[in-house]
């Protein structure tokens, strides 16, 4: 019989754009997949990828004790029913209450911790509550795997994780015979390009601001922004917001797109002014597409963003910092931003290889289950900071 997996997030689109590649490795590997995620448009495909799926009722934003406590009781109920040799979780609410209900089980658990969120950004009463939940959930984990040295070091700081048990990986990898270079066509128009959920924290209003500050000097450049509306999250940009900024002529809402590779042909560069990152995918793609970037001094954003070679970075919540950096970039002539480009190809190359992702869940999951030798919970890096 195959050995059963189950993978966690609180959204199926996140595992179909996200972790397809690792799904389809599991499967190749021989593992029966389950996953276990809220409904929405992308369930359909998820299901297409060869898993079997549980939909499962997530409240991300809230805490509601009520809520969670059903939740927990829904993680319990799945998982006795398919017994798999391990959990895999991402994000907050699976790695809490998906870990604590597989511990119960005697299931071993390897989560993913893929950027602090909010809770992380503004401290008070949710962040003291969200380090309960992660101590408690992640006190048995067999591998915390974390996306830069930043969150790994001070969720062991922070006593939240011991440190023997965490390890490093390069975001959820890139799959680069997908994303390849490609050249914007010829006399197109200089296009700076935002791809991300439509968050505060992700820098949208700096990014509309800034846009507003280059266009008074380079009316000849447009600003595109790309991503999901309608966020359930505390900081999420209301739908009124985009639309004025749509009206002042500061740039064009593109709506949301299953496939972004043909909007990050047309950009010149893509920008990301993230307040705090796992490890952000928008740059991963944009990198291995010979993107230039730009981006804020922040932890995640820097790992693959690196000033001086296919970057400009700006000081995280300036929306003049920002502007000065993309400004700078607009200056420069095409054979220098061309060289950018190809420097993120060749880092994306060097360290961000999806099979690099695939590889160490592999070694994770034989060490949990007792299948390997090798020790997965090596604090070793895999790109720098």
């Amino acid at each position: 019989m195959k050995k059963t997996i189950v993978i966690s997030v609180n959204a199926s689109w996140n595992i179909v754009n996200f972790r397809a590649n690792l799904v389809l490795r599991l499967i190749r590997e021989g593992y029966d997949v389950v996953a276990i995620a809220p409904r929405d448009g992308h369930s359909e495909a998820l299901i297409a990828l060869g898993v079997r799926y549980f939909p499962i009722e997530i409240d991300s934003k809230g805490l509601s004790p009520v809520r969670d406590l059903k939740l927990a009781a829904a993680y319990l109920r799945i998982l006795k029913q398919v017994r798999p040799v391990a959990f895999l979780g991402w994000t907050i609410k699976p790695n809490v209450y998906g870990s604590l209900a597989a511990h119960a089980l005697g299931i071993p658990v390897i989560n993913n911790i893929s950027g602090l969120g909010t809770a992380f950004i503004k401290i008070g009463l949710v962040t003291r509550v969200v380090r309960l939940l992660y101590r408690a959930a992640l006190a048995r984990s067999a591998t915390v795997f974390f996306q830069n040295r930043h969150d790994r070091d001070l969720f062991v700081a922070q006593r939240l994780v011991r440190e023997a048990r965490t390890a490093l990986l390069p975001g959820s990898g890139i799959d680069l015979a997908q994303f390849v270079p490609e050249p914007a066509g010829e006399g197109a128009p200089l296009v700076l390009l935002m791809v991300a959920r439509l968050l505060r924290d992700k820098g949208v209003v700096e990014f509309a601001d800034a846009a507003r500050i280059v266009r008074a000097s380079r009316p000849d450049v447009e600003f595109h922004l790309l991503g999901f509306l309608d966020v359930q999250n505390r900081t999420a940009i209301d739908r009124a917001t985009v639309q004025r900024w749509e009206q002042e002529g500061t740039l064009r809402y593109l709506g949301e797109a299953a496939d972004v590779r043909p909007h990050l042909v047309r950009a010149a560069a893509v920008v990301l002014p993230s307040y705090r990152e796992g490890m952000p995918r928008s740059l991963l793609e944009a990198a291995a597409m010979g993107r230039p970037l730009i981006a804020t001094d922040v932890p995640g954003c820097t790992e693959i963003a690196r000033a001086g070679e296919n970057a400009f970075l700006c000081t995280v919540r300036d929306a003049r910092s920002l502007a000065d950096a993309m400004l700078a970039f607009l200056a420069l002539d095409a054979d220098a931003r061309a060289a950018m480009g190809r420097r993120s190809r060749e880092i994306a190359e060097r360290e961000f290889d999806v099979s690099v992702v695939e590889a160490r869940y592999l070694e994770a999951i034989a060490s949990a289950t007792g299948g390997a030798t090798t020790q997965a919970t090596s604090t070793t890096a895999v790109a720098p900071a």
